[in-house]
């Protein structure tokens, strides 16, 4: 009888690269805490270097260049530019380094965890529709032209669409995914409209800047919803704002999932898909006291 070959030994996950859009922001906190205690559960040796790229393309490649230098098993990354970054990718991977993107899909990477933004954006727009009775006048807030957000106002659309008797005023204007940049584009559209009834934001930021917007206008005819579940989000739902749902994401399960999909992918296990999508859960005011939000890890 044949003898039955050992299983080849597990390669270890010793150390582990994170670079994320900005550390200012809590969604990537919560992540990169997910990133490392997953980590940790894997190696409790595991050594975890998160460096914030800022949306800065040349910086994140210095990022990816420094990991690969310090010998990395695993890189975890948030593109800055999901196509230009590829060239930093495969320089990775020749080294035997497993990539996966988190958040935002990127090319040649080995796998992406995201959540599913065309699902995120359709219940929050479903939520409009049902809200309004199937009719009424709307917008949709968009924001940069990364594959979440176009996702998120496919979603948003395909839902307003399959309702004839919602009008849609303007789907076409950056609010740049910031407080901010809400507050500028509802200014002008509330000046422009002299009726709303309803505002999809592609995020909470926006969602918020809009609310302020209305405000300082004096203007209360109309509900907003978003993406993100984030924790400025829970404060507006619960508060006196034109704020009535967000699809949620969870930053603090995807980034655990990626680790978890690349130890495998190192080990030889490859993920039968390579685009893992994560599904949104809507929050209201009506289960905002159940929600588990960001920071509950």
């Amino acid at each position: 009888m044949a003898p039955i070959a050992a299983p080849a030994a597990a390669k270890d996950l010793n150390s582990i690269g994170i670079t994320l859009g900005s550390l200012g922001n809590p969604f990537f906190v919560a992540l990169s805490k997910g990133a490392e205690d997953e980590a940790k559960k894997i190696n409790p040796n595991v050594k975890v270097n998160t460096a914030s790229a800022d949306y800065d393309l040349n910086k994140q490649f210095t990022q990816i260049d420094n990991f690969i230098a310090s010998g990395v098993d695993l890189i975890l990354l948030n593109a800055a530019d999901a196509k230009a970054i590829a060239p930093a990718v495969k320089r990775a991977q020749a080294t035997g380094i497993v990539v996966v993107a988190v958040d935002v899909a990127a090319a040649a990477v080995d796998a992406t965890v995201q959540t599913n933004n065309v699902q995120a954006g359709e219940i929050a727009c479903q939520f409009i529709v049902d809200k309004l009775g199937g009719k009424g006048q709307v917008i949709i807030q968009n924001g940069p032209q990364v594959s979440a957000v176009i996702d998120r106002v496919t979603g948003c659309k395909s839902v307003f669409a399959k309702a004839p008797e919602i009008e849609v005023l303007s789907s076409d204007q950056d609010g740049k995914g910031s407080r901010e940049g809400g507050l500028n584009v509802m200014q002008g559209h509330l000046t422009r409209f002299p009726h709303v009834d309803a505002v999809f934001t592609i995020n909470d930021p926006q969602a918020i800047g809009s609310d302020l917007a209305a405000k300082q206008l004096g203007r209360s005819e109309f509900l907003i919803t978003s993406v993100d579940g984030a924790p400025d989000i829970e404060t507006a739902l619960k508060g006196n704002t034109l704020v009535q749902a967000s699809a949620s994401q969870d930053p603090y399960q995807m980034a655990r999932i990626a680790v978890e999909t690349g130890y495998k992918i190192m080990n030889g296990e490859k993920p039968a898909d390579p685009m893992i999508l994560m599904e949104s859960k809507l929050i209201t005011r009506d289960n905002i006291g159940s929600y588990q939000g960001w920071s509950a890890h």
